[in-house]
Formats: C-alpha cells, structure tokens, sequence
C-alpha cells in the first residue's frame, strides 16, 4: 500500500507542477491550450496556480523529509478541493471532466491513505 501510495503522489506531483506552472510562468500559453477564452481573471488562474504549485510540493516533501507528515495529507486535502472545483467549472461550460474527476480520485486515495496509515 505504501509503494502505491507513493507512486500516486508522485503522479499527483508531475501533474500539478506541470499545471500549476503553466498557469504562473506560462499565462498565455496556457490560455491558448484552453481555447483563448477562460472567463476567469488573470488574477484568479495565478491563485489557483500558486495553490496547485504548494499542493505538489505539499503531497511528497513532508512525507519524504519526516517533517510534519500530516501535512501531506492536508495538501491531498487540498488539491481535491481544488480539482472538485474545477470539476463543477468544467461541467458548467459543458466541456468533460474526465481529467479532472481523475485527479480528484487520485488525491482522495492519498488523503485516506496517508491519513489513515498515521
């Protein structure tokens, strides 16, 4: 349980540097991967950004360092609300929610898995 604990938080890892990143470091481009228009200020998608971004680090670093651990359970927490969010965003415009309900899952193993196993 422990290995694929592991291996899901680091999926979870890649996923959300690569996002969040692209939404603090890369705006436009990541507004033209979603079409050019968004219907969210700049201001909201670096937030949002920035949130994916701790929550990356926050699901392998205190787990991996033996600091405060459960504050990766926190950080799976975290980036469920987050993709819940953006879920109920993506049905609203009617464009699929497959990847997102996909990540909302992977983070909910991590939440119940770390927070159980402590």
């Amino acid at each position: 349980m422990n290995i694929a604990l592991w291996f899901v938080q680091g999926l979870l890892c890649v996923a959300f540097l690569g996002s969040g990143g692209l939404k603090v470091f890369a705006y436009r481009k990541y507004l033209e991967s979603v079409g050019g228009k968004l219907g969210l200020s700049k201001g909201l998608v670096t937030f949002i950004g920035i949130s994916e971004l701790a929550g990356a680090l926050g699901i392998i670093l205190p787990m991996a360092t033996g600091i405060a651990p459960i504050l990766t359970t926190l950080a799976a927490v975290g980036l469920g609300i987050i993709m819940l969010l953006a879920t109920g965003f993506h049905l609203k415009r009617k464009e699929p929610a497959y990847a997102t309900l996909a990540l909302l899952i992977l983070a909910g193993f991590v939440a119940v898995g770390r927070g159980l196993g402590q």
